[in-house]
C-alpha cells in the first residue's frame, strides 16, 4: 500500500522556485512596459502632430489606454500571484490545493506555477 505524498520535496520546491523567479522577472518587465506606455513616457514624438489628426486619434487613443490599463492591472495581479507562490514555497505549503488539501500535479504547476487549486477543485467550483 503506497502512502500518498503530502508535500513536494525541497529539491522539487527549488525547481519550482527557479521557474517562478524566471516568470516573475519576465512579468515585472512586461508590467513596467505597460506602466510606461500609460504614463506616455514613450509617446514617440506625436505631440506636435496636426490638430485634425489628434482629434481623429482621441477616440482610439482613449480606447487603447483603457485596454493598456486593463492589461496592466492583470499583469500586476499576475506578479502578485507569483510572489505569493514564492511565499508558499518558503512556507513549504506550495502545491497544496486550497480546496481539497491534496497535492496539485507537478505538470499543472509547471504550466501554471501560481495555481492554488487542482483541476478537480476547479471543476467542483464550476458546478
Amino acid at each position: 500500500m503506497s502512502q500518498e505524498k503530502t508535500r513536494y520535496s525541497d529539491s522539487e520546491l527549488q525547481e519550482f522556485k527557479e521557474l517562478i523567479q524566471r516568470k516573475l522577472h519576465e512579468a515585472n518587465e512586461d508590467y513596467e512596459l505597460l506602466r510606461a506606455s500609460l504614463s506616455n513616457s514613450d509617446n514617440h514624438g506625436t505631440d506636435d502632430t496636426g490638430r485634425t489628426f489628434n482629434m481623429m486619434e482621441d477616440g482610439s487613443q482613449t480606447l487603447s489606454r483603457e485596454e493598456v490599463a486593463q492589461l496592466s492591472a492583470r499583469q500586476e495581479k499576475f506578479v502578485q500571484s507569483l510572489q505569493h507562490a514564492l511565499t508558499r514555497i518558503e512556507n513549504k505549503t506550495y502545491g497544496l490545493c486550497r480546496v481539497t488539501g491534496k497535492l496539485i500535479p507537478k505538470e499543472r504547476l509547471m504550466l501554471v506555477p501560481h495555481a492554488t487549486m487542482s483541476i478537480e477543485a476547479k471543476n467542483i467550483q464550476k458546478d
